[in-house]
């Protein structure tokens, strides 16, 4: 029995084997591969703050004066955002760098010893009009106190064309 076991295993090893191996591909069919470089990301925000307090912790002088806070409540930030993420070698990055207008690279990335670095873009063509990110604040406050001076928004934010660079160090 123990003989059968043996074989079944050196059967299965083998088969497991065979169906794993790596076969050559010929430049004729290697021409009928394609493929894409980088990486996209969307998402649709929506992200709520309960508040966001100010704390001003002087001492009170003589006359009660000093001290307070303020606080932004109901904060929420929502819209589109979306990003590309490539990979740039070392001269393809100090070139868009430099497009970008970054005039020492040398203070953050070793021009002489960097490798690649990965590149997240927002590009201009993504982000449909009307689809721009949107910060609001439902209420601003003083100390404890209900009433609001009201709120704020600021809306449309255009982030389209900003570019992070991530490289190791």
């Amino acid at each position: 029995m123990q003989i059968v076991k043996t074989a079944i295993a050196a059967a299965l090893a083998t088969l497991a084997f065979s169906a794993s191996a790596m076969t050559p591909i010929q430049d004729a069919e290697l021409s009928t591969v394609s493929g894409q470089d980088g990486v996209s990301i969307a998402a649709n925000l929506n992200i709520k703050i309960d508040s966001f307090v100010y704390t001003d912790t002087d001492a009170l002088d003589a006359n009660g004066m000093g001290g307070g806070s303020v606080s932004f409540n109901g904060i929420k930030v929502n819209g589109l955002i979306a990003a590309n993420i490539d990979i740039l070698s070392k001269n393809s990055f100090l070139a868009a760098a430099g497009a970008a207008g970054v005039t020492n690279p040398g203070t953050f990335y070793n021009p002489a010893t960097g490798g690649d670095v990965v590149q997240i873009a927002i590009p201009a063509s993504v982000v449909a009009d009307g689809h721009y990110l949107n910060v609001s604040v439902d209420a601003i406050k003083m100390g404890n106190s209900a009433a609001s001076f009201g709120s704020v928004a600021m809306n449309q934010i255009d982030m389209r064309g900003t570019t992070v660079w991530i490289f190791a160090h």
